[in-house]
């Protein structure tokens, strides 16, 4: 007797040739979404978000916009995977890396329907994947000793990573802001140091890197305005405790003489905590909470500028580079960790004041001040400005590089090509369908330039058979380059990763036969 069903009602199955298309083509779709946002010439998109305020985005960073997506098919959300992970460890070729498995497992598709076993293709994308990365790792330059080298190597990096973003036109100016951030960092990957601040207003040109750390908040009145040698205390504690709050407090009294005794008595805790505050012996008070009029009256009477409200990041940021500790607790003064920085002052950006602290402890921290027509174009312009970050700080751990503009596709391509002639077998369809898939991406690149892909990819095939060869294409005057000359490079960690990473989800993709959905769960009636 045949079992029919094993699943319950609502649950569904797709087999074999069904489940390998659904899968295929949902992953191909996502790659055909993103892929026009790829190359200086990319387009953007708007992401409108249908909750409260219909919130939009305009971006054409890929980890971004697929991430807001909300996808059905099992096989796309591999790749949103994918591009996010991408955009955790290196920042960089989010898009690239969706585009180039979608390319694979568009040659994939082709290889299956000619009767070819998708163990087979997987065998031979592992044999392709281990020749294109020895071929990238022959041809990367190191100018690590060299310094100055090395810092012209970093901004050619950081303009070809902003020269596909919102920051094309200015990208001089934001490649120097992000290498001189990313120079202080001395090696260390950890972006927490360096702030970025937002404020409407101007132009993207106007954005500045400031050395010091810049809190957005206001200073109190009837308080200094400018402190030298400061000496802060960083807090989390309330001190707005010094009026009994109506709401929630339960107070029985005989008379209402007895509610004023109860508030007095609350006013001594609360001198009593600032006397203590006061105490350590300093001459700036940042709280985390609100502080109320009474301990702020009695802080401005001992000449101490008291902060209140700075938000969480703002204090752990301020912690972080005064040298201070996060207090709570004020009995014992010598166990708590003061910052230290030279100056406070007040400063004006656009319309609004902030308070600057410069001359700090930790010489690594800075902050860098976007200014820009609208909020959108703020956020776009700190994606684009964090994604050259992150490039930057893993450059100056592994500082070998590559040229750009499609040239080390093109390497990887030509030496996948030769092994596909010397492998037997079905393996070496798989082999050349790799090659094929790597070339797609200078392809596409000159797709949205708008240029004849056909006829620029063919020249830069036949110039790569040269020893030494340094093409690529060049989407400004539309035509092959020279991308050593046009000083065009790209980290050969991010490169390594998108190489990688494509081919394991392509990999991932291609061993699925079957789909199984399961039943959704039933609300019962309660009623």
């Amino acid at each position: 007797m045949a079992i029919d069903r094993i699943f319950k009602d609502e649950a569904s199955e797709e087999k074999g040739e069904r489940a390998r298309m659904a899968s295929f083509i949902g992953a191909i779709a996502i790659a055909d979404l993103v892929k026009t946002t790829l190359g200086p010439k990319g387009m953007d998109k708007i992401l409108q978000s249908t909750g409260r305020g219909r919130v939009v985005t305009v971006t054409n960073d890929g980890a971004t916009i697929l991430k807001s997506l909300h996808i059905d098919n099992p096989a796309a959300k591999v790749l949103v995977d994918i591009s996010k992970v991408q955009d955790d460890e290196v920042g960089d070729g989010t898009t690239s890396v969706v585009v180039l498995a979608g390319e694979l497992l568009r040659e994939a598709e082709k290889l299956v329907a000619a009767k070819i076993h998708p163990m087979t293709i997987i065998s031979g994308y592992r044999m392709a994947v281990e020749c294109a990365r020895d071929a990238l790792l022959q041809k990367v330059m190191d100018n690590k000793e060299d310094a100055e080298k090395f810092k012209s190597d970093l901004m050619k990096i950081a303009m070809t990573t902003l020269s596909s973003k919102i920051l094309s036109q200015d990208k001089e100016h934001f490649a120097r802001l992000a290498v001189d951030a990313v120079m202080r960092l001395k090696g260390s990957t950890n972006l927490e140091s360096i702030q970025i601040i937002k404020k409407p207003g101007g132009s993207l040109k106007e954005s500045f890197l400031d050395e010091g750390f810049i809190l957005d908040k206001k200073i109190g009145i009837g308080q200094p305005k400018r402190i030298e040698n400061a000496k802060i205390l960083v807090a989390n504690t309330a001190m707005d405790t010094d009026k009994v709050k109506i709401y929630g407090a339960r107070v029985r009294v005989d008379s209402m003489s007895r509610v004023a005794d109860i508030e007095a008595a609350e006013k001594e805790k609360m001198r009593e905590k600032v006397q203590k505050i006061i105490a350590h012996g300093i001459n700036c008070f940042v709280n985390r909470q609100l502080i109320y009029n009474f301990p702020e009256e009695l802080f401005a009477d001992a000449g101490i500028l008291a902060i209140e409200h700075a938000d969480f990041d703002g204090i752990e940021r301020l912690a972080l580079v005064t040298g201070g500790e996060i207090a709570s607790t004020f009995d014992n003064p010598e166990s708590v960790k003061l910052g230290h920085c030279k100056l406070i002052e007040e400063i004006m950006i656009g319309e609004d004041k902030l308070i600057h602290f410069s001359g700090v402890e930790l010489g690594q921290a800075c902050t860098i001040v976007l200014r820009g027509a609208s909020h959108h174009v703020l956020d776009e312009a700190e994606r684009s400005l964090h994604d050259a970050l992150c490039v930057l700080s893993q450059t100056v751990n592994d500082s070998r590089v590559l040229l750009g503009g499609g040239w080390p596709e093109m390497v990887m391509a030509k030496e996948v090509d030769e092994l596909a002639r010397k492998t037997p077998g079905k393996k070496s369809h798989a082999i050349e369908a790799f090659s094929r898939a790597l070339v797609a991406i200078p392809t596409i690149i000159a797709d949205n330039a708008g240029l004849d892909s056909a006829e620029l990819v063919a020249q830069l095939r036949a110039e790569h058979q040269k020893e030494e060869c340094t093409a690529g294409i060049d989407v400004i005057s539309g035509s092959v380059g020279d991308m050593a000359q046009l000083g065009i490079s790209e980290a050969f960690k991010v490169k390594q990763a998108v190489l990688l990473s494509a081919t394991e989800a392509a990999e991932m993709i291609l061993r699925v036969d079957e789909i199984i959905t399961c039943a959704p769960r039933k609300r019962e009636n309660r009623m």
